[in-house]
């Protein structure tokens, strides 16, 4: 019989179930997540669940988003101990030490991305749903290079430009066994990826309202911030500049105004290029900051990685501590009383 396999047609012997299918293409099913006629199969009906003539299945695992950046090789940096923040980093309920969110995609090599995330220090990554190349089973899965028991991973939904596509990939993301939580991205414009707010209000509703704890990007516009709050949002994530483009913190007054507004917490994601430009990031209040293509295009993306968790850990203390204000004309440091010839 015919049917549609990751958007392929493909010829198999049937009718058999889901379970049967993943066996013939050497699937491992507690590594995918798979849609069944746009309805995603709980692992356990896979053994009962029929695939029949003309349906449309979708088999989606995780991997890290874009491609490699192509370095030459080099020796292998050595790797310092993570230093965590003292003060708890919270979302949703649950703690978390580092403030610093990281990517996986982009990266010359599985080898090169597991040491660029022990150098980091952080403790959340995100990873992005495909779908399992089914021609080439040889390819690895990305949770085959991530110690789950140690970093809490965030399922995105890069790539969806509407609301319903948003919807369909975190539910995806959520049966391949992970967790309830969810990166929310939804595109608006391809040549800047900046994000459709209106579909993005409206996938927050919708997945708030099926349980799943909700982390949306978006612009640095704080009437959107406050109304994805209002939908239900568990933080809010505003640009700082656009995704991949290094130019760093682009509108620091907005950031501090959705930062002053937000009752969750205030995450900058996308635009951070160096370690100065995460320190700014924290500078400004924000509770986190997200990235990924800062390191991971980095000529050295383990140093890179070090000095974003530093910069990280700078930007919070010199905030906790309070800059001094701003002044147009100098201010001695010394005394001026006793001063050798006055």
């Amino acid at each position: 019989m015919k049917i549609r396999l990751n958007g392929e047609t493909a010829e198999i012997p049937g009718p058999l179930t889901i379970a049967a299918l993943l066996a013939r293409f050497d699937i491992d099913a507690r590594k995918v997540a798979v849609e069944h006629n746009l309805a995603v199969v709980k692992r356990a009906a896979y053994d009962t669940t029929m695939v029949g003539e003309g349906d449309e299945i979708e088999i989606v695992n995780f991997v890290g988003g874009g491609a490699p950046v192509e370095r030459d090789p080099s020796p292998e940096p050595r790797v310092p101990s993570p230093v965590m923040i003292a003060d708890p980093f919270v979302i949703a309920g649950r703690t978390f030490r580092s403030r610093l969110i990281v990517g996986t995609g982009k990266y010359a090599s599985p080898a090169v991305m597991v040491q660029a995330h022990e150098a980091s220090g952080a403790e959340m990554v995100t990873v992005a749903v495909r779908r399992v190349n089914i021609s080439d089973r040889s390819k690895e899965s990305l949770l085959d290079h991530i110690d789950t028991s140690r970093y809490f991973l965030l399922p995105n939904t890069a790539g969806c430009y509407t609301a319903d596509e948003a919807v369909r990939t975190a539910r995806l993301g959520r049966e391949a066994g992970l967790s309830e939580w969810v990166k929310l991205e939804v595109i608006g414009d391809e040549k800047t990826l900046f994000p459709d707010t209106e579909a993005l209000v409206t996938a927050t509703r919708v997945l708030v309202k099926d349980g799943f704890v909700v982390l949306p990007y978006t612009n640095d516009d704080p009437v959107m911030c406050r109304k994805l709050e209002d939908a239900g949002a568990a933080a809010v994530m505003p640009l700082g500049a656009p995704i991949g483009s290094g130019l760093g913190i682009q509108n620091h007054n907005n950031i501090r105004i959705i930062k002053a507004q937000a009752r969750v917490p205030v995450i900058v994601d996308a635009g951070v290029g160096t370690a100065s430009d995460a320190a700014i990031a924290m500078e400004l209040g924000v509770d986190g900051v997200l990235m990924n293509t800062a390191i991971a295009g980095a000529e050295d993306p383990v140093r890179m990685a070090e000095a974003m968790r530093l910069a990280v850990q700078a930007g919070r203390l010199a905030f906790e501590a309070g800059r001094i204000p701003r002044k147009m004309y100098a201010s001695a440091s010394s005394p001026m009383e006793g001063v050798v010839g006055r």
